[in-house]
């Protein structure tokens, strides 16, 4: 009879890490906004490399070459912290946009975005993000002004991050 709980509470357990992401969304149609042409271009092998501390372009991926966080150089610390013990950052420069308005800043995989104008973070207008899709894990929309901004990027797995901003 005892031995009836401790098959229960084993079967609750294995169970656990399927709970963990039963509140995330799963698949491309997932996501609160369409993300096609972000996430073809996410997926693509031949993306342009960028180093820490480089240049980004508006509407070309490009994978990120990130550091480890206490060493990539962040002009701020990442508004949330990292949930995994070692992670990877970085931080890259946005030119001034042609026109002003909303960007998405749209990530292949799991990673947490900061924009800062001035040195002062930006607040999203909006996120959406999405488990078991190719190309994107979470795209953020944030108003962007006529100037130059920089993007960090943090809690990131991996030393690479493949990246897309694109207007609205």
């Amino acid at each position: 009879m005892t031995r009836i709980p401790q098959l229960v509470a084993a079967a609750l357990v294995a169970g656990l890490p399927s709970l963990a992401t039963a509140d995330e969304p799963t698949g491309c149609a997932a996501f609160k906004w369409s993300l096609d042409r972000e996430r073809a271009a996410l997926a693509e092998t031949s993306k342009p490399a960028i180093a820490n501390g480089g240049a980004l372009a508006y509407e070309v991926a490009a994978t990120l070459k990130l550091a480890p966080l206490g060493e990539a150089g962040l002009q701020h610390a990442p508004e949330r912290a990292s949930k995994l013990a070692q992670s990877f950052a970085g931080h890259f420069k946005l030119p001034i946009p042609s026109r002003p308005g909303v960007y998405k800043v749209t990530i292949a995989s799991t990673g947490w975005i900061d924009v800062l104008d001035n040195g002062a973070f930006l607040h999203p207008k909006g996120h959406s993000g999405a488990v078991g899709c190719e190309g994107a894990r979470k795209s953020v929309k944030f108003e962007l002004p006529a100037r130059p901004v920089e993007i960090q990027v943090s809690g990131v797995r991996d030393d690479t991050l493949s990246l897309i901003v694109s207007p609205e």
